[in-house]
């Protein structure tokens, strides 16, 4: 689904046509409980891969591009089953590339250049009996074993499939899916899932050969389910359990835990845990154990966080391609859980609310990986990646609700490539329901 300018504006149109046309389709709830936004997202990205530019393996990502979302949520019709209809409706527009600087956030042709435009159109339809909801059509779920990536290019990563969600028994919320194709952040298609396990012991049990990360991608599957447990005790304590499968390729178990402690005088103390496993469903031998926590202590204007993670088993943490893993070590580049990995982060936040500039934050963190198995033939893999984040939002004004963001990240590793990586992003979300 390439778009022409034509193409583009016909698929706006369209949505804007839904929303016109919703009065006349639906009851005062269905209406009165509507939410309706434009999202316009401008993205500077560069991304130096401090590698010799000759060969097309090591181009330079370097790109400037407009993004505009339009998303409509629907209120639910009256009587006891009540039904609705969401729609998502989005282009990506190409200001500025060139030689040797590949747009990392665009389709590319049969030749090996990016298109200048591209778009996504997805919708919803939702039903609600008491508080349990079913949702089938376009999914943008952020749970254990599957997380949309939102954020990490022009436009976001999507999934066809259904999600019920259930919140029956106070303090409870269960969830069951089942999901059947991705479209990633940088492509017009819905597709075959990809499994993604980093570093070596990974093995094909039927052909007896080793895989790695290139020829990872020839083994697909078009169904993934999940089952959901999260149960919050009291304002402090809150735990869950989650399974995933994708069909044929692996099966995880997640347990996590979130524990706030109040110290009082704007003091704080949270705890962030998450353990898994992985083992295969199928031909391969996926085999893992994580554990991954947080701990982060708030004062006044401050957040500091320590964090470790640790893998464990034959393979590293398995998950979908192109989704963001569950561990607390994940960050802008690097997930630090190849095979065998160990990693620990410390991490810094600050509102300048503090010194009297509401809007404005800042963090930055640093995490080091060591032990990684990269094979007998290799010595051991190591990484750190350090991230620096600023954002100011403003506050009031006829620049409510518009934001200038500029992420910087280093990485240094001899798992991955070296990195030096430089976002800015100007975003601005205008309500219209």
């Amino acid at each position: 689904m390439i778009f022409s300018p034509l193409a583009r504006a016909i698929t706006l149109a369209t949505a804007g046509s839904l929303l016109l046309a919703v009065p006349s389709l639906a009851s005062a709830d269905f209406i009165q409980d509507s939410k309706a936004s434009l999202s316009l997202r401008n993205l500077y990205m560069n991304q130096d891969t401090r590698h010799d530019l000759s060969t097309d393996a090591n181009k330079t990502n370097d790109e400037w591009s407009q993004g505009i979302i339009l998303q409509y949520e629907s209120g639910f019709t009256e009587g006891t089953i009540g039904l609705g209809l969401d729609v998502y409706a989005a282009t990506g527009i190409k200001l500025d590339s060139g030689p040797n600087r590949t747009p990392d956030s665009f389709p590319t042709r049969s030749n090996g250049k990016s298109v200048d435009d591209f778009g996504k159109l997805g919708g919803t339809a939702k039903a609600r009996i008491s508080k349990t909801i079913l949702q089938v059509g376009t999914l943008m779920p952020r749970l254990p074993v599957v997380q949309s990536n939102l954020e990490g290019r022009l436009l976001p990563q999507i999934f066809t499939g259904g999600l019920l969600t259930s919140q029956e028994i106070k303090g409870l919320t269960a969830r069951l899916g089942h999901i059947d194709s991705v479209n990633q952040r940088s492509s017009t298609n819905h597709e075959r899932m990809q499994m993604n396990v980093l570093g070596k012991g990974l093995r094909d049990k039927k052909a007896n050969t080793a895989l790695n990360g290139k020829n990872n991608k020839n083994y697909t599957s078009n169904s993934f389910d999940l089952a959901n447990l999260n149960y919050k005790w009291n304002d402090s304590l809150a735990t869950g359990y989650t399974f995933g499968r994708l069909e044929d390729l692996y099966k995880q178990h997640v347990i996590d835990v979130i524990h706030v402690v109040p110290l009082g005088d704007k003091r704080s103390l949270k705890t962030d845990l998450r353990f898994s496993r992985s083992s295969n469903d199928g031909q391969f031998n996926v085999d893992n154990k994580s554990f991954s926590g947080m701990t982060t202590y708030s004062f006044g204007f401050n957040k500091l966080g320590l964090s470790y993670q640790k893998m464990t088993g034959n393979t590293g943490f398995a998950y979908i391609n192109g989704a963001d893993p569950f561990l607390v070590n994940y960050v802008t580049n690097r997930d630090f859980a190849a095979k065998d990995e160990m990693s620990w982060q410390v991490r810094h936040d600050y509102n300048f609310a503090g010194w009297g500039i509401p809007g404005l934050t800042v963090f930055n963190r640093f995490v080091k990986g060591t032990g990684a198995d990269l094979g007998a033939d290799r010595n051991e893999g190591r990484e750190w990646e350090r991230d620096l984040d600023i954002t100011y939002a403003f506050q009031e004004g006829a620049l409510k609700n518009f934001s200038v963001r500029w992420r910087n990240a280093t990485v240094r590793s001899n798992i991955f490539k070296d990195l030096d990586d430089n976002r800015i992003i100007l975003s601005y979300k205008l309500a219209l329901l």
